[in-house]
């Protein structure tokens, strides 16, 4: 493993702990908000909104209950936190020097970059995105499955079989489902995330170079160089960059992460054989998308969407500024 890949992975790992530790419990109310109610077909959460989620679910639960499956996202999410985020440095800078890119020029058409730069630097960052997310979800897909099935479970739950915990989970899905049950929902987890990841790095690459131009403006005794690294950018200004980008890029694909959970429950449902298989509700996300835009309209695909935002924009946030501040501070460390 090269010096800069180290100084990434550690800096991955660090960023992903501290951000699932601090947005959890609004993970968990996002999962809550978008399944639908027990034993009720298509129908809604009963729940009104975020905040009712969490005070409802501490008054019946306690803080623990906001934490259900958070053994499977330290133990599984850290690895796949660091998989992810160095995946994307490695395919961007293959596929940047692939295409004659240098590591820092703009997406943009302007006086710094051709449109035909400004094409291949949008294609190589979308490229990146989905790709580390697919490589991740390997990863991801396991740990998912297991957390969502503990957010959604709750006095009155989906499920005749109750887990007493990630390890539970694990065991008993692997028991009754196999291998094939982890995995399963491979294909909806990428087609969820695959699309918020791509997305995600297009908003924050470009939120970058401008976070960059602003600053040389502000900094006039700085030479004009559109070479400047990210450590050139202020802290406020990544914090904004990664906000901003989670929080579009989850709002525009909720409704696939919506119908990506409702799937997962439902597989839940008919592994505990609480549901047969003539009563199952969604055939696939297409249909789960249909059913519910039919039902409940446009309304009914965004439910769940502000928990998302609420839950993806501080979680990037932490995520990316923890990580470029880490890998920086690793870098010198080591050095």
């Amino acid at each position: 493993m090269s010096t800069s890949m180290l100084h990434d992975a550690l800096g991955s790992a660090t960023a992903g702990v501290i951000s699932r530790l601090c947005t959890h419990p609004l993970d968990t109310a996002k999962a809550r908000l978008q399944a639908p109610a027990s034993n009720i077909p298509h129908q809604l959460s009963p729940y009104r909104g975020t905040f009712d989620v969490l005070k409802r679910t501490v008054q019946h639960e306690g803080i623990r209950g906001l934490y259900r499956g958070f053994g499977a996202i330290l133990v599984g999410g850290t690895p796949g936190t660091m998989i992810y985020l160095c995946s994307y440095e490695k395919i961007k800078n293959t596929l940047s020097y692939k295409m004659g890119i240098s590591k820092d020029q703009s997406i943009s058409g302007g006086e710094n970059g051709s449109s035909n730069r400004a094409g291949k630097q949008f294609l190589v960052y979308l490229s990146s995105g989905m790709l580390a997310e697919t490589i991740a979800c390997v990863i991801y897909v396991p740990v998912d499955v297991i957390k969502e099935r503990l957010q959604v479970q709750q006095r009155g739950g989906f499920s005749q079989e109750k887990y007493a915990g990630s390890w539970d989970a694990l065991v008993k899905i692997m028991k009754n489902e196999g291998l094939s049950g982890i995995y399963k929902g491979y294909g909806a987890t990428l087609a969820s995330f695959g699309p918020f990841s791509a997305l995600y790095f297009v908003f924050y690459e470009k939120c970058k170079y401008w976070a960059r131009q602003q600053h040389r403006q502000n900094q006039s005794s700085v030479s004009d160089n559109s070479n400047a690294a990210v450590d050139d950018i202020p802290f406020p200004y990544i914090v904004a960059c990664s906000a901003s980008s989670g929080a579009l890029a989850s709002w525009l694909t909720s409704p696939l992460d919506m119908a990506k959970l409702r799937l997962q429950v439902q597989r839940g449902k008919l592994a505990a054989n609480s549901t047969s298989k003539a009563d199952v509700s969604y055939r696939s996300m297409v249909d789960c998308l249909q059913i519910v835009y039919r039902d409940a309209g446009f309304k009914g695909l965004f439910r769940g969407a502000g928990a998302r935002v609420i839950h993806f924009a501080p979680a990037t946030t932490i995520t990316m500024t923890c990580y470029e501040k880490c890998r920086s501070f690793y870098a010198s460390y080591f050095s």
